[in-house]
């Protein structure tokens, strides 16, 4: 996934539940021009529902690209 200052995004993490939160800590890190790791998950039992339907826990790591 790429995201932009401006917001905008190319890709997709998870196709769902996630987007959102993931856009939000990429434009900080944009801001704050830093490096991060951000993990998502939830249990088996709530995984389907908020649209992991593989359940289990997603680990990102988060940069600024310079082209």
């Amino acid at each position: 996934m790429a995201v932009n200052e401006d917001g905008d995004v190319a890709g997709s993490v998870s196709g769902g539940c996630v987007e959102g939160a993931v856009v939000h800590e990429a434009l900080q890190c944009l801001e704050d021009n830093s490096r991060k790791i951000v993990t998502f998950g939830y249990s088996d039992d709530d995984a389907f529902a908020v649209g992991l339907t593989c359940g289990g826990t997603i680990h990102l790591f988060l940069e600024p690209l310079d082209w």
